[in-house]
């Protein structure tokens, strides 16, 4: 494993900068059902929609994307998680994540990300809030989250997603 291409490590995962090669990853991964029902854009994920957030958004700096790796399987490509800027100082970003390979779900990754992450984020990055939205039904999420510091601060009640149907979420920060 290259361990000069990671920008931050734990113990089972590292993560790097997001790539134009990783198109074909993150366009099958958010095309898996078990993420995008995590999502409120639920249509399908092409190459076209990844290629132009990479465009508009990552290579503008708008977003700090990255992919997490598997250690232990020689740095195999697992998720994504990143930080879009919601201010021009860039203090603040919302946070975003998933593990996008079926296998490696339940192993303790994404509680690792979320941490070694948020580090990255206020350590190199500067952000000093960071916050987040996540479906109240997905009590592992919040769990993780929570180890990685956050807290809920409000409720967002019958959020409607891009198939019609609503579910309540709730916002969560890490100052």
């Amino acid at each position: 494993m290259d361990n000069s291409i990671y920008v931050a490590a734990g113990k089972l995962i590292s993560i790097r900068k997001i790539t134009w090669d990783d198109t074909d990853l993150v366009v099958a991964w958010r095309n898996n059902k078990r993420i995008r029902d995590h999502f409120i854009y639920r249509v399908e994920f092409t190459r076209e929609i990844h290629e132009n957030w990479l465009r508009t958004k990552v290579d503008t700096g708008e977003v700090a994307q990255f992919i997490i790796c598997e250690n232990s399987r020689d740095g195999r490509p697992i998720g994504s998680v990143y930080f879009r800027y919601t201010d021009k100082t860039k203090d603040e970003a919302e946070y975003g994540i998933f593990i996008g390979e079926d296998d490696a779900v339940g192993k303790g990754y994404g509680s690792e990300t979320a941490q070694v992450a948020v580090g990255y984020a206020k350590e190199v990055l500067g952000i000093k809030r960071i916050i987040l939205r996540v479906f109240a039904y997905n009590k592992v999420a919040i769990r993780s989250y929570e180890k990685a510091g956050f807290r809920k601060y409000s409720d967002l009640p019958a959020v409607e997603c891009s198939d019609g149907q609503k579910s309540d979420m709730i916002l969560m920060e890490n100052c």
